[in-house]
């Protein structure tokens, strides 16, 4: 029997132009009927995502790929982990060195010197609900400030393969690479891009989702994990039923236990909650 269901929240919950459709509000609803506990699992950090897990209800939230999680009902962390100065430094380096956009995600919200990616995508889908510090010189912003930085991001419209793998041999980080191009284009700012997602050694969507369960005392047999992109296929190999909703990147529906008929804006979300709970 299911107890805990973990969804990722863009493209997954709701979809790239509108807000969340009826049908996914109502199976939320059941979740609480059924005393199912339900988890919001998303690479965006707390303070983007905040506003929208209150306003749905979650009761638990998994930010910036497993960097950070709290408990939604007390608004207080279960585990935060983030980057050091050094690593910072050395990341950094490395994005000057390749001409690549840089931004941070902070406790409070996103520094950036301009908003061009990723920081305009959520900038546009959250008008008004991000603390948005836009700098001259985000190096020494990030060396010489006080904020807490759990997510560096690095984007470019080229390929960032070749980058990734420098990267690879700084030690102390994890790294998630997201391909926004072609049929997975950004139809939000209407651009192609990738990014790479820096966080802390052994962060991923799977280990929090697995910390948070033991936390629960959940077995692994009782939860159930819904998503679309590449960074929920470490949540799909720590639980029990995997679900791929329709719109999903081919290589996350290649690994799930299900498919959805439905797309996250016509409900996909909602017909793997009725099957399987």
């Amino acid at each position: 029997m299911i107890k805990l269901v973990s969804s990722d929240i863009d493209s997954t919950l709701i979809d790239n132009v509108h807000p969340i459709c009826e049908r996914n509000v109502q199976a939320i609803s059941y979740l609480k009927e059924k005393n199912v506990t339900f988890v919001l699992c998303t690479g965006k950090s707390y303070a983007i995502s905040k506003d929208f897990c209150k306003k749905i209800g979650a009761d638990f939230g998994i930010f910036g790929n497993g960097s950070h999680c709290v408990d939604l009902t007390t608004n207080r962390d279960i585990f935060k982990r983030t980057l050091s100065i050094n690593t910072i430094i050395k990341c950094l380096e490395l994005a000057k060195e390749y001409g690549l956009h840089i931004h941070a995600n902070t406790d409070t919200g996103i520094i950036s010197e301009k908003l061009e990616y990723l920081d305009l995508r959520n900038s546009l889908l959250f008008p008004g609900k991000i603390e948005i510090m836009e700098v001259s010189d985000i190096y020494n912003t990030l060396i010489n400030g006080n904020a807490q930085i759990l997510q560096l991001v690095l984007s470019s419209s080229d390929d960032l393969s070749e980058t990734k793998s420098k990267l690879q041999q700084i030690e102390g980080i994890s790294i998630t690479h997201i391909r926004k191009k072609g049929k997975y284009r950004d139809n939000i700012i209407d651009k192609d891009y990738e990014y790479l997602d820096i966080s802390t050694s052994n962060v991923s969507k799977g280990n929090a989702v697995n910390a948070l369960s033991n936390h629960l005392s959940m077995p692994k047999e009782q939860i159930l994990a819904i998503g679309d992109n590449i960074n929920d296929i470490s949540m799909f190999n720590i639980t029990n039923i995997a679900v791929a909703v329709n719109n999903a990147y081919d290589e996350v529906k290649e690994v799930a236990d299900f498919i959805t008929k439905n797309s996250a804006g016509n409900g996909g979300f909602a017909e793997a909650i009725y099957k399987f709970i």
